[in-house]
C-alpha cells in the first residue's frame, strides 16, 4: 500500500511538471525568444517540495492545505498569462486548423512510417510536433486551460490524503473541483473571445486576475474539514459556538462568495453594463451567479438562526434547572416558611407580673 502511495505521489508531480513544461514550450513557440524557457525554473520549487515531503512527511499529505498543488498553479499560471495577453490567440485561420485536423495526410507523416525501429519513433516524434506547432494559437490555449483544470481534480485524487480528511470528505471535495473548474473554464472562454474585451488590455489584465484568484481555492481542504467542538463550546457564546459547528459551511461559504462566484458576478455585470457585452451564455451564467450568492447568503442567515435558536433553548433549559432546584421537593419547607410555622405554632407564656411591674421568671 505504502508503494501504491509513493507511486501516485510521484506520478502526479511529474504529471505536473509535463504539463508546465508543455506550457513554457507554446510560450517560447509563440513569442519566438527562447528567454522564456525561464519559466521552467519555477519546476525547481516542485522538485524541492517533493523532497521535503519525503522526507518529513513519509508520503502522508499535509492538513488543510496542498502545497503540491499550489506550486503547480505558480508553475502554469504565468504561461497561460502571457499565451491570453498575446495579441493573436483571438486569431484561427481555416489554413492551420486544415493543417491540424489533415495530420496523418501529410507525406513527411507517411514517410516516417517506412522507417523501423528507434528512427521511426523519433522521426514520428518530429513531424508529430511540427504538426502540433501549426495549430492556431486559440486552440492551443483552450486546450491547455482545459487539460489544466483537469489535471487539478486528477492530481488531487491522486496525491495522498492529509491528516483530517477522510476518504468521503475527498470524495465531495472533488465533486466540488468538478463543478468549479466548469464555472472557470466558461468564464474564461466567454469573457476573453469577446471582441470589445480584447480591444481593451486592463480589462484583459482584470479578467486573468479574477481568474487567479479563483484558483487558490484548489489548495484548500478547509471547505469539507470540521472543527472538534470542544464540550466549552457553547460557554463562548454566540461566535465561539456558530465557528466552531459550523466551520466547514463557513468555509465554504466564503469561498463561493469572495473567491468564485461573487467575483464572476461582478465582472460579468461590468461587461454587460459598462462595456456593452450581452449574449445569451453571459446573461444566463450572471443570473447563475447571482443565485449562487444569495442561495449562499441564505444558508449563513439560516446556520446562525440555527445556532441562536440551540442557544436559547439552553439557556432556558438552564432556568428551568435552576428553578426546580431553588424550589423545595413535596413534603418539605423551606427555610423562611419553616420559621414561620415553627413561630406560630409555639405560643409565648404568659410571664408572672409583681405588684411593683417586675417579671418573675418561670
Amino acid at each position: 500500500m505504502e508503494g501504491l502511495v509513493l507511486f501516485n505521489a510521484l506520478a502526479t508531480r511529474l504529471l505536473f511538471v509535463l504539463h508546465s513544461l508543455v506550457g513554457v514550450w507554446r510560450v517560447t513557440e509563440v513569442k519566438k525568444e527562447p528567454r522564456f524557457w525561464l519559466l521552467a525554473l519555477f519546476n525547481l520549487l516542485l522538485f524541492l517540495e517533493t523532497a521535503l515531503t519525503l522526507k518529513f512527511k513519509r508520503e502522508r499529505g499535509y492538513k488543510w492545505f496542498s502545497p503540491t498543488i499550489f506550486l503547480y498553479l505558480i508553475s502554469i499560471v504565468p504561461s497561460l498569462w502571457l499565451l491570453e495577453m498575446h495579441h493573436e490567440t483571438q486569431y484561427c485561420s481555416s489554413q492551420s486548423e486544415g493543417i491540424f485536423h489533415n495530420i496523418s495526410n501529410k507525406e513527411d507523416f507517411n514517410q516516417t512510417l517506412t522507417l523501423s525501429g528507434v528512427d521511426n519513433l523519433i522521426e514520428t516524434a518530429k513531424v508529430l510536433v511540427n504538426n502540433l506547432s501549426t495549430v492556431c494559437e486559440k486552440v492551443w490555449t483552450l486546450g491547455l486551460h482545459q487539460t489544466f483544470l483537469l489535471m487539478l481534480i486528477i492530481g488531487r485524487w491522486l496525491l495522498p490524503i492529509g491528516g483530517g480528511i477522510t476518504r468521503d470528505q475527498l470524495s465531495q471535495l472533488l465533486l466540488m473541483f468538478v463543478g468549479t473548474a466548469a464555472d472557470i473554464l466558461e468564464f474564461t472562454s466567454e469573457t476573453l473571445e469577446e471582441q470589445n474585451v480584447r480591444n481593451s488590455p486592463a480589462l484583459v489584465y482584470a479578467i486573468l486576475v479574477i481568474w487567479t484568484w479563483s484558483m487558490l481555492q484548489f489548495p484548500l481542504d478547509l471547505a469539507v474539514q470540521y472543527v472538534v467542538c470542544p464540550s466549552t463550546g457553547a460557554a463562548r457564546g454566540f461566535r465561539g459556538l456558530f465557528f466552531c459547528q459550523h466551520s466547514a459551511d463557513l468555509w465554504n461559504i466564503g469561498i463561493s462568495v469572495f473567491i468564485q462566484d461573487g467575483p464572476f458576478l461582478v465582472v460579468r455585470l461590468i461587461l454587460m453594463t459598462h462595456f456593452k457585452v450581452i449574449n445569451q451564455m453571459l446573461v444566463f451564467f450572471a443570473a447563475k451567479n447571482f443565485l449562487v450568492v444569495v442561495l449562499q447568503l441564505y444558508r449563513l442567515a439560516v446556520l446562525a438562526l440555527g445556532v441562536r435558536s440551540s442557544l436559547r433553548n439552553r439557556s432556558e433549559g438552564r432556568k428551568g434547572e435552576d428553578r426546580r432546584l431553588s424550589q423545595p421537593a413535596e413534603g418539605e419547607l423551606s427555610t423562611r416558611d419553616w420559621e414561620t410555622e415553627s413561630t406560630e405554632a409555639v405560643p409565648l407564656r404568659a410571664l408572672p407580673v409583681a405588684s411593683d411591674g417586675c417579671f418573675f421568671p418561670p
